[in-house]
């Protein structure tokens, strides 16, 4: 484990979505690291149902945006807001930013809280990238395409595992600023009878 690991708060805090990324590679011994770290996480009746499948070759994550961006737009083209439609129609965008690792976690048994297990295991994936001085951000655009059976095939899962989580990893070429957190709504729920009689 890193000796010299930041304050978990720190990394709650300090801990961007990030779309621009340096050339570095990220070496195996700390995506294996990373993993680890995720699979920390709780999952219902601890049964720890979750795969990960680790993506690092540029050509194959070119492919995968590609075919992502022609699914989503062909399969909800009508639900896309005009500005998603340009950005997927734009043969030059990368829905990975480019980074070098894409990991997916994939839920191995369907259950009702496969969504919350591979999300909680995510979280702790993305919060470790942190620790380590990494970018990561959750990629949605890519959830519908890696769900069907040409994305699953893609990744080698067999066709029972369900893709959750789409995370890309990498180097930031820089610390993206901090997004304002609107004020969060606190119901506060007293004991019956406290009347202060």
């Amino acid at each position: 484990m890193n000796t010299s690991a930041m304050d978990v708060l720190e990394a709650i805090y300090s801990r961007r979505a990030t779309s621009a990324f340096t050339d570095q590679p990220v070496a195996e011994a700390l995506l294996r690291e990373l993993i680890d770290a995720a699979i920390q996480a709780p999952s219902a009746v601890n049964r720890q149902a979750w795969s990960f499948s680790v993506i690092r070759d540029r050509n194959t994550l070119l492919e995968i945006s590609a075919a992502a961006k022609a699914h989503m737009l062909q399969s909800s083209d009508a639900a896309l807001s005009h500005h998603f439609q340009e950005i997927l129609s734009d043969s030059s965008y990368d829905i990975f930013y480019h980074a070098p690792v894409l990991v997916v976690i994939c839920a191995t048994v369907e259950s009702p809280w496969m969504i919350e297990d591979c999300a909680l295991a995510g979280q702790n994936l993305m919060l470790a990238a942190r620790n380590f001085e990494l970018g990561s951000c959750w990629i949605g655009f890519a959830q519908s395409w890696l769900n069907s059976p040409a994305g699953k095939a893609a990744l080698g899962l067999p066709s029972s595992y369900i893709p959750v989580a789409p995370i890309i990893l990498g180097f930031p070429q820089g610390q993206p600023a901090a997004v304002p957190r609107k004020e969060p709504e606190i119901r506060w729920l007293e004991a019956h009878g406290n009347s202060g009689n």
